[in-house]
């Protein structure tokens, strides 16, 4: 097939085209601004989607390393001086060595022991996060300073909507390369049946361990990209509810479904927004979407209205 025919590749293409005029259409700053959050909460369900969608390994805690990078990054810029881009790298080589630490003993576990297990994890670090007043300011939150690299700082909401968008695609594109490649491969089979993949020859823990690392990182990252253009912190980006929001973003959209992972960042994050007066049940609705989509899109809203394309085309 041609490289420019491949589905992968028409929707790249689509993605940086959406990209590349929303901002045209967004009525003011405000809007930009939630824009930025939507590319922010991708990039996170992204790499969280080949944890889940892709392997099949449940985490109920990974908000907690959305929020240890964003920390990091804040804390080492803030409070010690250090360049921000290296701060940003930094902050993901620890959530890395950290993530790869937890993954070696909590990734032997399976389905609700599993779930329980990241649960706790993500509970431990939402409560360092409270308690380490004198690092992270505590449940009244921190500031945090600016992006700049090599001299250049954003300006404007605008120019942070630019990279964050070039960040989302560069990370859309690694992970549809990784499930195309040979790694990817080793995950379905992880995904279909630990046993038949281990009598395959295929070495589940590591391939457990690996994608668990990097869908770490990327939640790192993402973390980093919020805390400086939000400029400010508090313990509630680490806590159980954003990580609940995040796996539900996940499953909306479409589990093993890269760009199913964006759409469903966009909804849930547009959602909220569009429907303040609902602000105090907002639980409730991200309930009710899961709840709904598990019953009427098992697959979740992009896999199932693309299969329903297809079988109207034949």
């Amino acid at each position: 097939m041609n490289a420019l025919a491949k589905p992968e590749t028409g929707g790249i293409l689509a993605l940086a085209i959406i990209i590349a005029i929303l901002p045209f259409l967004l009525p003011n700053s405000y809007y930009l601004d939630v824009a930025n959050r939507v590319g922010i909460n991708a990039i996170v369900c992204v790499g969280l989607n080949l944890l889940i969608g892709y392997a099949g390994q449940i985490s109920l805690g990974h908000a907690g390393f959305f929020a240890l990078g964003a920390y990091f990054s804040g804390i080492l810029v803030s409070n010690h001086g250090w360049p921000p881009l290296v701060a940003m790298l930094t902050g993901a080589l620890f959530v890395g060595l950290l993530s790869y630490v937890i993954a070696r003993p909590i990734m032997k576990l399976r389905g609700h022991y599993l779930a329980m297990g990241t649960l706790g994890m993500g509970i431990v670090i939402s409560i360092v996060l409270n308690q380490e007043g004198e690092l992270t300011g505590g449940p009244d939150g921190m500031s945090v300073d600016g992006f700049s690299a090599f001299g250049w700082e954003p300006g404007n909401e605008q120019v942070w909507y630019w990279m964050i968008g070039g960040l989302l695609l560069v990370a859309v594109w690694l992970a549809l390369n990784l499930i195309n490649s040979p790694v990817g491969r080793a995950l379905r089979s992880v995904h279909g049946s630990e046993v038949a993949a281990s009598v395959a020859g295929v070495d589940v823990a590591h391939y457990k361990v690996l994608i668990f690392v990097v869908s770490a990182v990327f939640a790192s990252i993402a973390g980093s990209l919020f805390a400086h253009s939000s400029g400010f912190l508090t313990p509630s980006e680490g806590d159980f509810f954003h990580s609940i929001e995040l796996v539900t973003m996940v499953v909306l959209g479409g589990m093993a479904s890269v760009f199913g992972a964006v759409v469903g960042a966009a909804l849930l994050t547009t959602l909220p927004q569009l429907l303040t007066v609902f602000h105090d049940y907002e639980m409730l609705v991200f309930g009710a979407a899961l709840i709904i989509t598990l019953i009427f899109m098992r697959r979740g809203l992009v896999p199932t209205l693309l299969s329903a394309f297809k079988r109207r085309k034949k």
